[in-house]
Protein backbone atom coordinates (compact mmCIF):
# COMPACT_ATOMS: atom_id res chain seq x y z
CA UNK A 1 0.00 0.00 0.00
CA UNK A 2 1.62 3.04 -1.15
CA UNK A 3 2.02 6.28 1.61
CA UNK A 4 -0.24 9.11 1.80
CA UNK A 5 2.63 11.26 0.30
CA UNK A 6 2.74 9.10 -2.54
CA UNK A 7 -1.20 9.34 -3.20
CA UNK A 8 -2.30 12.76 -2.38
CA UNK A 9 0.45 15.48 -3.66
CA UNK A 10 -1.44 15.97 -7.31
CA UNK A 11 -4.02 18.43 -8.85
CA UNK A 12 -6.49 17.78 -6.56
CA UNK A 13 -4.14 18.93 -3.60
CA UNK A 14 -2.91 21.87 -5.78
CA UNK A 15 -6.52 23.05 -6.26
CA UNK A 16 -7.07 22.93 -2.24
CA UNK A 17 -4.11 24.64 -1.24
CA UNK A 18 -3.87 27.15 -4.29
CA UNK A 19 -3.96 29.94 -1.57
CA UNK A 20 -0.34 29.15 -1.25
CA UNK A 21 0.66 31.44 -4.17
CA UNK A 22 3.96 32.98 -5.87
CA UNK A 23 2.73 35.99 -3.29
CA UNK A 24 3.52 34.12 0.10
CA UNK A 25 6.31 32.22 -1.51
CA UNK A 26 8.15 36.02 -2.64
CA UNK A 27 7.76 36.65 0.83
CA UNK A 28 8.85 33.49 2.32
CA UNK A 29 11.88 34.01 0.09
CA UNK A 30 12.44 37.17 0.53
CA UNK A 31 12.78 36.61 4.40
CA UNK A 32 15.14 33.73 3.76
CA UNK A 33 17.64 36.09 1.71
CA UNK A 34 17.46 38.15 4.66
CA UNK A 35 18.31 36.72 7.92
CA UNK A 36 20.90 33.81 5.75
CA UNK A 37 21.93 35.92 2.55
CA UNK A 38 24.65 32.83 2.00
CA UNK A 39 21.50 31.21 0.26
CA UNK A 40 21.71 33.86 -2.70
CA UNK A 41 24.59 31.88 -4.42
CA UNK A 42 25.88 28.00 -4.76
CA UNK A 43 24.32 25.35 -5.03
CA UNK A 44 20.62 25.65 -2.88
CA UNK A 45 18.41 22.90 -3.03
CA UNK A 46 14.25 23.51 -2.41
CA UNK A 47 13.47 19.69 -1.21
CA UNK A 48 9.57 18.98 -1.46
CA UNK A 49 9.95 21.93 -4.01
CA UNK A 50 6.04 21.08 -5.55
CA UNK A 51 5.16 23.09 -8.43
CA UNK A 52 8.28 25.04 -7.54
CA UNK A 53 7.25 28.56 -7.09
CA UNK A 54 9.68 28.76 -4.24
CA UNK A 55 12.55 28.11 -6.77
CA UNK A 56 11.07 30.23 -9.21
CA UNK A 57 11.84 33.34 -6.70
CA UNK A 58 14.97 32.49 -5.44
CA UNK A 59 16.50 32.29 -9.13
CA UNK A 60 16.05 35.55 -9.56
CA UNK A 61 18.97 36.38 -7.41
CA UNK A 62 20.55 32.67 -7.28
CA UNK A 63 20.72 30.87 -10.79
CA UNK A 64 22.02 27.64 -9.00
CA UNK A 65 19.11 27.48 -7.28
CA UNK A 66 17.02 24.01 -7.88
CA UNK A 67 14.16 22.27 -6.71
CA UNK A 68 13.59 18.24 -6.37
CA UNK A 69 9.75 16.66 -5.37
CA UNK A 70 8.34 13.22 -5.37
CA UNK A 71 4.95 13.73 -7.19
CA UNK A 72 5.10 14.32 -11.26
CA UNK A 73 1.74 16.09 -10.80
CA UNK A 74 2.64 18.98 -9.18
CA UNK A 75 6.59 19.35 -11.24
CA UNK A 76 4.56 19.19 -14.17
CA UNK A 77 2.31 21.95 -13.10
CA UNK A 78 6.03 24.19 -13.21
CA UNK A 79 6.39 27.15 -15.27
CA UNK A 80 7.75 25.47 -18.68
CA UNK A 81 11.38 27.16 -18.49
CA UNK A 82 11.29 26.30 -14.34
CA UNK A 83 11.21 22.27 -15.42
CA UNK A 84 14.69 22.02 -16.35
CA UNK A 85 15.58 23.12 -12.90
CA UNK A 86 13.31 20.71 -11.11
CA UNK A 87 13.95 17.27 -10.57
CA UNK A 88 12.04 14.26 -9.46
CA UNK A 89 12.91 11.94 -6.53
CA UNK A 90 12.68 10.50 -2.80
CA UNK A 91 14.11 13.23 0.13
CA UNK A 92 15.20 10.17 1.44
CA UNK A 93 17.54 8.37 -0.91
CA UNK A 94 19.06 12.05 -2.97
CA UNK A 95 21.20 11.69 -5.57
CA UNK A 96 24.06 14.26 -4.26
CA UNK A 97 27.40 14.15 -2.89
CA UNK A 98 28.16 15.01 0.76
CA UNK A 99 29.05 18.77 1.44
CA UNK A 100 28.11 19.86 -1.96
CA UNK A 101 25.39 22.00 -1.04
CA UNK A 102 25.29 25.86 -0.29
CA UNK A 103 22.04 25.78 1.09
CA UNK A 104 18.68 23.45 1.75
CA UNK A 105 15.36 24.77 2.19
CA UNK A 106 11.90 23.19 3.15
CA UNK A 107 9.46 25.70 2.78
CA UNK A 108 5.36 24.94 4.09
CA UNK A 109 5.90 21.61 6.05
CA UNK A 110 7.70 18.79 4.01
CA UNK A 111 9.22 17.42 7.18
CA UNK A 112 7.85 14.92 9.43
CA UNK A 113 6.04 12.98 7.11
CA UNK A 114 7.83 9.43 8.13
CA UNK A 115 7.95 7.92 11.71
CA UNK A 116 10.24 9.19 14.54
CA UNK A 117 13.17 7.64 13.33
CA UNK A 118 13.25 8.21 9.94
CA UNK A 119 12.62 11.21 9.78
CA UNK A 120 15.81 11.51 12.41
CA UNK A 121 17.63 9.82 9.75
CA UNK A 122 16.41 12.25 7.16
CA UNK A 123 17.76 15.01 8.90
CA UNK A 124 21.39 13.54 9.60
CA UNK A 125 21.44 12.90 5.95
CA UNK A 126 20.24 16.22 4.91
CA UNK A 127 23.01 18.25 7.00
CA UNK A 128 25.60 16.17 5.69
CA UNK A 129 25.24 17.50 2.07
CA UNK A 130 25.77 20.78 3.47
CA UNK A 131 28.89 22.87 3.44
CA UNK A 132 30.72 23.37 6.69
CA UNK A 133 28.90 26.55 7.20
CA UNK A 134 25.91 25.81 4.46
CA UNK A 135 22.70 26.73 5.16
CA UNK A 136 19.93 24.82 6.58
CA UNK A 137 15.85 26.33 6.66
CA UNK A 138 13.16 24.39 8.06
CA UNK A 139 9.18 26.14 7.30
CA UNK A 140 7.33 23.52 9.86
CA UNK A 141 4.06 24.14 11.66
CA UNK A 142 3.77 25.32 15.29
CA UNK A 143 2.69 22.28 17.14
CA UNK A 144 2.04 23.92 20.17
CA UNK A 145 -0.78 25.85 18.74
CA UNK A 146 -1.77 23.54 16.14
CA UNK A 147 -3.12 21.43 19.24
CA UNK A 148 -4.41 24.45 20.86
CA UNK A 149 -6.48 25.83 17.96
CA UNK A 150 -7.13 22.23 16.08
CA UNK A 151 -10.92 22.41 14.41
CA UNK A 152 -11.51 19.33 14.63
CA UNK A 153 -13.92 19.23 11.08
CA UNK A 154 -15.25 21.53 8.77
CA UNK A 155 -16.54 21.74 5.27
CA UNK A 156 -15.31 24.13 2.43
CA UNK A 157 -16.40 24.47 -1.39
CA UNK A 158 -13.29 25.34 -3.81
CA UNK A 159 -13.05 24.89 -7.68
CA UNK A 160 -16.46 23.08 -7.97
CA UNK A 161 -15.55 20.87 -4.91
CA UNK A 162 -16.78 20.19 -1.45
CA UNK A 163 -14.00 19.27 0.88
CA UNK A 164 -15.06 17.96 4.26
CA UNK A 165 -12.19 17.78 6.79
CA UNK A 166 -11.62 16.00 10.03
CA UNK A 167 -8.93 16.95 12.33
CA UNK A 168 -7.13 14.68 15.06
CA UNK A 169 -3.90 14.05 16.71
CA UNK A 170 -3.34 10.62 17.22
CA UNK A 171 -0.46 9.91 19.31
CA UNK A 172 2.66 12.46 18.36
CA UNK A 173 0.80 12.85 15.02
CA UNK A 174 -1.54 15.28 13.40
CA UNK A 175 -3.85 13.46 11.02
CA UNK A 176 -6.29 15.00 8.56
CA UNK A 177 -8.73 13.39 6.68
CA UNK A 178 -10.43 14.75 3.69
CA UNK A 179 -13.34 13.72 1.55
CA UNK A 180 -13.38 15.67 -1.84
CA UNK A 181 -16.99 15.45 -3.94
CA UNK A 182 -16.86 16.97 -7.03
CA UNK A 183 -20.12 18.95 -7.12
CA UNK A 184 -21.04 18.55 -10.58
CA UNK A 185 -20.48 14.48 -10.92
CA UNK A 186 -20.56 13.79 -7.09
CA UNK A 187 -17.61 11.86 -7.37
CA UNK A 188 -15.47 11.13 -4.26
CA UNK A 189 -12.57 11.03 -3.28
CA UNK A 190 -10.61 10.36 0.13
CA UNK A 191 -7.58 11.65 1.18
CA UNK A 192 -5.24 11.71 3.74
CA UNK A 193 -2.45 13.97 5.48
CA UNK A 194 -0.09 13.08 8.82
CA UNK A 195 2.56 14.41 10.29
CA UNK A 196 4.85 13.80 12.88
CA UNK A 197 4.37 17.12 15.57
CA UNK A 198 7.45 18.64 16.95
CA UNK A 199 7.97 21.08 19.78
CA UNK A 200 9.90 23.70 19.04
CA UNK A 201 12.34 22.25 21.96
CA UNK A 202 12.37 19.08 20.38
CA UNK A 203 13.04 20.57 16.54
CA UNK A 204 16.25 22.43 18.06
CA UNK A 205 17.44 19.58 19.46
CA UNK A 206 16.94 17.55 16.21
CA UNK A 207 19.00 20.01 13.96
CA UNK A 208 21.59 20.14 16.94
CA UNK A 209 22.36 16.56 16.78
CA UNK A 210 22.57 16.34 12.80
CA UNK A 211 25.51 19.30 13.61
CA UNK A 212 23.37 21.97 12.86
CA UNK A 213 24.08 25.43 15.29
CA UNK A 214 21.18 27.41 15.25
CA UNK A 215 21.17 31.25 13.77
CA UNK A 216 17.75 31.90 14.12
CA UNK A 217 13.87 30.79 15.01
CA UNK A 218 10.95 33.11 13.48
CA UNK A 219 7.58 33.30 13.70
CA UNK A 220 5.94 34.05 10.05
CA UNK A 221 7.20 35.39 6.95
CA UNK A 222 7.11 38.84 8.17
CA UNK A 223 10.71 37.62 9.88
CA UNK A 224 8.57 38.00 13.88
CA UNK A 225 10.37 36.33 16.52
CA UNK A 226 9.06 32.72 16.93
CA UNK A 227 6.40 32.86 20.17
CA UNK A 228 3.89 30.41 21.11
CA UNK A 229 1.82 32.34 19.22
CA UNK A 230 2.98 32.23 16.11
CA UNK A 231 1.65 30.51 12.73
CA UNK A 232 4.88 28.88 12.07
CA UNK A 233 8.33 27.33 13.59
CA UNK A 234 10.85 28.54 10.76
CA UNK A 235 14.16 27.50 11.79
CA UNK A 236 17.36 28.55 10.01
CA UNK A 237 20.86 26.59 10.92
CA UNK A 238 24.42 26.52 9.73
CA UNK A 239 26.33 23.71 9.46
CA UNK A 240 29.08 23.60 12.30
Amino acid sequence: MADWFEEWFDGDYAELYAHRDTTEARRAVELALRVAPELAAGPVLDLGCGSGRHVEVLRRVNPEAFGMDLSRALLALAPAELRPWLLRGDMRTLPLRPGVLRGICLWFTPFGYFEDAENRALLQHLAGLLRPGGIFLLDYLNAELVARILVPEDTAERHGTRIWSRRTIEGDRLVKRMTLTRLATGEVREALESIQLYQPADLQDLARGAGLRVRSVLGNYSGEPFTSDSPRWIGVFERA
